[in-house]
């Protein structure tokens, strides 16, 4: 089903600042803004909800802790314990000192790529995934805030040219 949304471009990150607060203010849903570069402030403007990536990223350390410390519980002390530098490995709370680095550095492997599984996952992105920008100029130089049409095409047009907008285009999106 093929819905009609208003583009409204903008040349300056502080001109779209501007336009998305009074948008919000006249109490109209901003779908999406493409920038081709990360707006500080963008996201609490346009009123979303903060991102769970940093939960995720916690989660998947202790995993990772886990299997480190358990590993080499079962590596060192069960199944091939050795005496190094004349150090005997009766228990793992003996030798865990010399364990730290390596679960540090599991625990940060696991955060770091499972994190980045999570999102492209949770963004939807894979390999030969096209582009869903509506406009090329929104990678280069230009912002395009995108705003559905509910039978107030007119009133749009006026409020986004009082916003800044240096361009305005009415196209059809399809829903997915």
């Amino acid at each position: 089903m093929a819905s009609k949304v208003i583009h409204a471009f903008y040349d300056d990150d502080d001109i779209l600042m501007l336009a998305v607060k009074k948008v919000k203010a006249a109490k109209h849903h901003i779908d999406e803004v493409y920038c081709p570069f990360p707006v500080h402030g963008l996201d609490k403007a346009m009123g979303l909800a903060p991102t769970r990536l940093a939960i995720t990223a916690f989660l998947y350390g202790c995993v990772g802790l886990t299997v480190a410390v358990l590993m080499m519980n079962y590596i060192m002390i069960e199944d091939w314990p050795q005496d190094i530098g004349g150090k005997p490995s009766f228990s793992y709370l003996e030798n865990m000192p010399a364990f730290v680095p390596i679960m540090f550095e599991l625990t940060v492997f696991f955060a770091a790529h499972l994190m980045v599984i999570t999102f492209y996952l949770r963004s939807r992105l894979w390999p030969f995934k096209e582009a869903e920008n509506p406009d090329v100029r929104t990678t280069d130089d230009h912002f395009l805030m995108e705003i559905e049409i509910h039978d107030n095409e007119q009133e749009l047009r006026d409020l986004l040219m009082d916003t800044g907008a240096v361009e305005i285009n009415i196209s059809e999106k399809n829903s997915h």
